[in-house]
């Protein structure tokens, strides 16, 4: 079963450069065992010590909370394993972000059945394409990227979709 990476590499490099590769990040995205079990930990293994302080005071103010509100150590618990859940589920998305924030974007999209694969597909991508995002699209894509509700021979809708309209 094949899943999606992202390629995140530094802005200061070109599509080509194979220096950006030393340093590029893939993520997978989907559930994160390691962040469901530790989640701090996994973010600490990732270097990103903010998102793991955050995630390390969430744990530790929900049991607190819910410690206060005189909720009993069954409820604790489920409300811990649907926490560590969450970051599980979301762990990825919130590497994806922190990676944005530092200023490095994804740049590619894979889909690959093991990490060795993708980073084969994503790196062979980087180094042959010029534009590893700007692939060629063909014509009737685009078009429905630019209005995905608009028909051929209609006029667009007004007032609807002010972005369509430009600017006034």
């Amino acid at each position: 079963m094949s899943a999606a990476y992202t390629l995140h590499v530094a802005p200061d490099f070109a599509p080509g450069d194979p220096r950006a590769l030393e340093r590029a990040d893939l993520v997978r995205d989907g559930f994160s065992w390691g962040a469901f079990l530790v989640p701090s930990l996994w973010f600490l293994r990732h270097r990103h010590w903010l998102l793991a302080l955050g995630v390390a005071a969430a744990v530790v103010g929900l049991a607190s909370g819910l410690r206060a509100l005189g909720a009993g150590l069954g409820t604790i618990l489920m409300a811990e394993v649907l926490l560590h859940g969450l970051f599980g589920l979301e762990g990825p998305t919130l590497r994806r972000w922190a990676l944005a924030r530092r200023g490095r974007p994804a740049v590619d999209v894979v889909y690959a059945a093991s990490e060795a694969e993708a980073e084969t597909k994503s790196f062979g991508r980087w180094l042959d394409d010029p534009a590893p995002v700007a692939r060629a699209v063909p014509p009737v894509v685009s078009a429905l990227r630019a209005n995905p509700f608009a028909r051929p021979g209609h006029e667009p809708v007004i007032g609807l979709f002010p972005d369509l309209e430009g600017r006034r």
